[in-house]
């Protein structure tokens, strides 16, 4: 049977529908993309994430990366509990005014399925640009599948792991709980593949955003580094900048202890807002998305020196010793 290509996996993903705590129509689409390629195996850990292995042969990129992409997008979810056929909890909506929920609701654009309801758009998916209720982060998502079917369909020896998790959108509850029973080894690096507004220069169609942080941390300097030198030697565009306004799963992991980067594909109509205060279907731009899908596969078939070998410290504690002399000789000449 043929792999599908990026764009059925994307109309695949893009509408299923999806909120925080529930993403299960998310998980068995992707568990059925690639419960058939090769060198990977799935499994689901306790807090019900999604984690995904492709291991072929013994060559392996140095780091080993953990792709990450979250399940979940704001939506409405049935309280706990809750036996009213009209109630309704919105989660995960962050700067998303009460109002023009309120007002989106009225002119009939959400849709019901079962316990959750989503707003209700079309998947449209151009040779130019990806449009959908949920972009943040199904693209993620896509991308990571993508990818994996890539390293299948090439044999590329290699292992790289990815983490599809849950809850994103309330505080990465599934991010937290996978870094404190980390299945990885401790030499793995934490790789957060987002969609994200872009602010701080980042534009739409440059390509993807190599975060140098979020609005709440920085991320791994030494990670950061490695993937804009990847990036360059293989002449794929990125930017590179501070994506400060919002948070992804990159702090989370990194608070936990994990070795952490990001990389985001800038997101119009974050979380379904548009200029105007209306709800709207968000999008990004394909070549965005196949650019970041191109920087993943270089990423995990090649070994980078450096990373993980020397710290910055060591770095420079050993340029010390070669110049002492040097240092001893311009010091006597101080008064």
């Amino acid at each position: 049977m043929a792999s599908p290509n990026l764009n059925n996996i994307l109309k695949r993903l893009l509408k299923q529908p999806t909120a925080p705590f529930h993403e299960y129509h998310v998980r068995a689409e992707i568990e059925s993309l690639l419960k058939d390629c090769r060198h990977v195996k799935l499994k689901r850990d306790k807090f019900g994430n999604l984690l995904a292995t492709y291991k072929n042969g013994k060559a392996k990129s140095k780091p080993t990366w953990v792709l990450c992409s979250h399940m979940d997008h704001p939506g409405f979810v049935k309280p706990a509990g809750s036996t009213k056929r009209d109630e309704w909890e919105f989660l995960g909506g962050g700067g998303v005014p009460q109002e023009s929920i309120e007002t989106a609701v009225k002119k009939g654009l959400r849709k019901v399925k079962g316990q959750i309801a989503t707003w209700n758009f079309p998947v449209n998916v151009t040779n130019s640009r990806i449009e959908a209720t949920a972009c943040d982060d199904l693209i993620g998502c896509a991308a990571i599948v993508m990818t994996f079917l890539e390293l299948a369909r090439l044999n590329i020896q290699t292992t790289v792991h990815a983490a599809f998790t849950r809850a994103e959108e309330v505080g990465w509850l599934g991010a937290w709980q996978l870094a404190q029973k980390w299945p990885f080894g401790k030499d793995s690096v934490f790789l957060s593949l987002e969609t994200s507004r872009p602010v701080n220069g980042a534009v739409m169609g440059g390509g993807p955003v190599i975060r140098v942080g979020d609005r709440v941390s920085i991320f791994d300097s030494e990670a950061v580094a490695v993937l804009m030198t990847t990036a360059k030697e293989q002449g794929i565009r990125v930017q590179r900048c501070l994506l400060d306004a919002g948070a992804c799963e990159a702090t989370a992991a990194q608070a936990a202890g994990i070795r952490s980067a990001g990389i985001s594909i800038p997101l119009g109509n974050y979380h379904n807002l548009s200029d105007t205060r209306q709800i709207v279907p968000e999008y990004v731009m394909m070549d965005d998305l196949k650019s970041l899908i191109t920087l993943l596969k270089a990423l995990v078939a090649t070994k980078h020196d450096g990373i993980g070998e020397r710290t910055i410290r060591e770095r420079v504690e050993m340029r010390m010793s070669e110049h002492a002399g040097h240092f001893a000789a311009g010091t006597k000449l101080f008064k």
